[in-house]
């Protein structure tokens, strides 16, 4: 398998024109010395809502390294891909975030459930691992249960990984596992199920990202009880810990948190787990830096600002297109959007600080940066002349970018 770093933290690059002002975030970090390693992440569901290729985010990211003289690690993921939409991702990226919510819930076939639970008879009773906030109590039961829920779902990435892995070959591969696009969270002792199911699938994973309690909403903060969830992901790390020794899991194993971006709250539990634990972290972040680019065209007035104000127009007229395929991390109260002709009248600034996610804000909007975290296919459907003003303002929407990434989020989850 190719060894994962520590710490390493998603990036998403809609129109693959800020890897450069991204990797400035994480020079500024390793000059502290503290090295995270950014990954650059887009979806097949993008790749296609955007008009773009695989490629263009490897092409991008390389550019960027090469240009700032980025000597240490980089990866680029394929983001929740399948079976049937891997292929254009194989010879540009060496991260494979397998996505195989589909398939939880479906049960596997009576006999391979009962030979799991057979096999793991360790999984079956009060565990006492290190680091937990409470023994788990499991019983035989619970353990046919979460097999019958998950088994198909380790089995399904078991053969998108060995493809993978056949194409590639097994060195040039990281492997996460995906379960968090799904209606129900996984308790830690689900979890430790799930990963002696993927042992025994021979699946090297090295990040997994489950699903957590609470509301982990596109670009906004977490919404949820943060005494629940500090329980939870301190008990996750243990679990996994517990796991690599257990099972002959890659010691590299660790936590992904997935729509990471902006959960301003979480970050102090999940730094104070880290810095305790020593555990490692893939934190993944996507459309806020197209957010970030709407701010900087905002903030630069003119023609940018016009454009800027022209595309929420466009997102507000077309609510209910934009937010269906989002629907399960979205939180849009539509009478709290200002209408068009309000938003027309304001100038820069002030479209920009009801965009940007400082919460104290007096104009910070959470709904309007919402809608406008999942209209992105609205500057697509601009084309050239999106992407012109983005060079034509490439340093104001460039710090906004760079000040997003490494102010609100690198510096909260890694320095404090």
């Amino acid at each position: 398998m190719l060894h994962l770093e520590k710490y390493t933290f998603g990036v998403g690059d809609r129109f693959a024109h800020q890897a450069g002002a991204q990797l400035r975030a994480f020079i500024q970090l390793a000059d502290e010395g503290i090295d995270v390693t950014p990954v650059w992440n887009k979806s097949n569901r993008e790749h296609n809502f955007v008009g773009s290729e695989p490629q263009s985010v490897y092409d991008a990211a390389k550019a960027a390294t090469e240009k700032l003289g980025w000597d240490k690690a980089w990866h680029v993921d394929a983001d929740h891909i399948q079976l049937k939409t891997v292929g254009p991702f194989l010879p540009c990226s060496d991260f494979f975030t397998i996505d195989v919510a589909d398939s939880i819930g479906k049960a596997a076939p009576a006999e391979e459930v009962t030979g799991f639970v057979d096999r793991h008879p360790e999984l079956v009773g009060t565990l006492k691992l290190d680091g937990l906030s409470a023994p788990l109590e499991v019983t035989r039961d619970d353990v046919q249960r979460v097999a019958e829920q998950y088994l198909l779902a380790v089995k399904e990435a078991g053969q998108i990984y060995r493809h993978i892995a056949d194409a590639k070959g097994a060195d040039n591969v990281a492997a996460e596992v995906s379960m968090d696009e799904t209606d129900t969270p996984q308790t830690p002792p689900e979890l430790l199920i799930i990963l002696a199911a993927l042992s025994d699938e021979k699946i090297p994973v090295q990040t997994i990202a489950p699903k957590f309690t609470g509301r982990f909403n596109k670009g906004v903060d977490y919404v949820g009880d943060l005494d629940q969830f500090k329980r939870e992901f301190n008990d996750d790390v243990a679990v996994i810990a517990h796991a690599v020794k257990t099972y002959g899991l890659p010691d590299s194993l660790k936590l992904s948190v997935h729509s990471g971006s902006d959960k301003f709250s979480l970050y102090p539990i999940i730094r104070e787990c880290l810095q305790r634990t020593g555990a490692g972290l893939h934190l993944k972040t996507a459309g806020t830096t197209w957010l970030e680019e709407i701010i900087g065209l905002a903030e630069a007035g003119g023609d940018g600002l016009k454009l800027a104000k022209e595309i929420y127009a466009y997102a507000l007229e077309h609510v209910e297109e934009f937010c269906a395929p989002y629907a399960s991390v979205i939180d849009i109260d539509q009478s709290k959007l200002p209408d068009a002709e309000t938003v027309n009248a304001w100038d820069g600034p002030r479209l920009a600080s009801a965009i940007r996610h400082i919460q104290d804000n007096e104009h910070f909007n959470a709904h309007m940066r919402q809608l406008l975290h999942v209209s992105f296919k609205v500057a697509a459907k601009h084309g050239s002349r999106y992407t012109d003003m983005l060079k034509a303002n490439e340093e104001i929407v460039g710090n906004e970018v760079t000040k997003n990434i490494y102010d609100r989020h690198l510096k909260p989850l890694f320095v404090g």
